[in-house]
């Protein structure tokens, strides 16, 4: 039971690269995609398209706006892109912004606070285009308003929530803010029913089998509403080993022309489900051997389940992979793993020495 809504997920959410052109595809796809890691990120996505796929196309498409990193769902980023950003925006920000309350009442960060310093953010966007964090600190100085390590953090956020800003094009190795407006023009707006019953066809088409309390924990979103939206998605369930599973439309076939895959931390793949009977890792035995729950790493994926974990070093010239194994892997487990890494090596655009240890 387990193995094949495993290999359904895996499938559903095309890691192996079948199935989407873009960035852009890709995030449609799923609605919203984890970004908090904004390196590994990007390979996330490059994972669900073409083979051919490299660093700089999915850099090229986040520096066009072609997808757009912000605050929504959880209280974390995620990829969006810009025909739905307003209105999942929308949907989740008042719950992104309930969540927050307690910090933002630690802060002193009161209602007044967080309109002035959005105001003062929103002006100075308005006349220099994309700023950094530290160019918005220094204008809300200027303001009278010191922001400064965890208060701008938080003011930020509670501008993306506003739909006020979002990301703007990489400067470098920083990221940086711009006005909504300006990298979403023709956001949709839709009503609170179509963009519940929206948001969770996405979840399933991409996520699915799943259950309501995976898709819970996903958006953000009550139980309430993740009900309702099912309702209106029309979404088909089947009980499997004593929970419900949902999906909707066909499911894509199953595949195992590529036995292994390398996830990179926070992948959809590892942190979207909540009920952890149908998870690929979670076993006690895993965090023993790793230290650490292993969706907080980079994670290696045999036969759709964790199998070890990856990490690299690198220079300007090549990376060093090293894989660390849970179990000893078959000659045709340690191929697939190579084959992953050669993979992610065509990505990054450098050579990658892989070790398995």
């Amino acid at each position: 039971m387990k193995d094949s809504i495993l290999r359904r997920r895996l499938a559903n959410q095309r890691i192996d690269g079948q199935g989407h052109r873009t960035a852009a595809d890709v995030v449609a796809w799923s609605g919203a995609v984890q970004a908090q890691e904004y390196e590994p990120a990007k390979w996330g996505l490059g994972l669900r398209m073409g083979d051919r796929t490299t660093e700089r196309d999915v850099q090229r498409a986040f520096d066009e706006g072609r997808i757009l990193r912000t605050h929504v769902l959880r209280p974390t980023w995620h990829f969006v892109t810009p025909a739905d950003i307003r209105w999942m925006l929308a949907l989740t920000g008042p719950r992104v912004q309930k969540r927050l309350a307690v910090y933002w009442r630690q802060m002193k960060l009161d209602g007044p606070t967080l309109t002035r310093g959005t105001a003062v953010i929103e002006r100075a966007l308005g006349d220099g285009g994309c700023l950094t964090r530290a160019e918005l600190a220094e204008a809300l100085r200027r303001a009278k308003l010191p922001f400064v390590t965890h208060r701008l953090a938080h003011l930020a956020l509670y501008a993306e929530t506003e739909s006020v800003i979002c990301s703007g094009p990489r400067r470098g190795k920083q990221s940086t803010y711009a006005l909504l407006a300006s990298r979403a023009p023709r956001a949709a707006r839709v009503d609170r029913d179509e963009a519940l019953g929206t948001l969770v066809r996405r979840f399933l088409q991409s996520h699915g089998p799943a259950t309501i309390r995976d898709f819970v924990w996903w958006s953000g979103l009550t139980t309430p509403d993740a009900t309702r939206g099912f309702q209106i998605a029309r979404a088909s369930r089947r009980e499997q080993g004593g929970r419900i599973y949902w999906t909707v439309g066909a499911s894509r076939p199953t595949t195992r022309e590529q036995l292994a895959h390398l996830l990179p931390i926070y992948d959809e793949y590892l942190v979207a489900y909540k009920d952890r009977e149908a998870i690929p890792h979670g076993a006690a035995k895993i965090t023993a051997a790793f230290a650490r729950p292993v969706n907080f790493q980079h994670a290696v994926i045999v036969d759709s389940r964790v199998t070890g974990t990856w990490r690299i070093t690198r220079t300007s010239r090549a990376i060093a992979m090293r894989a660390t194994m849970l179990r000893p892997l078959t000659t045709r487990e340690r191929r697939a793993v190579a084959d992953a890494a050669k993979r992610y090596e065509r990505f990054q655009g450098v050579p990658v020495a892989l070790t398995i240890d």
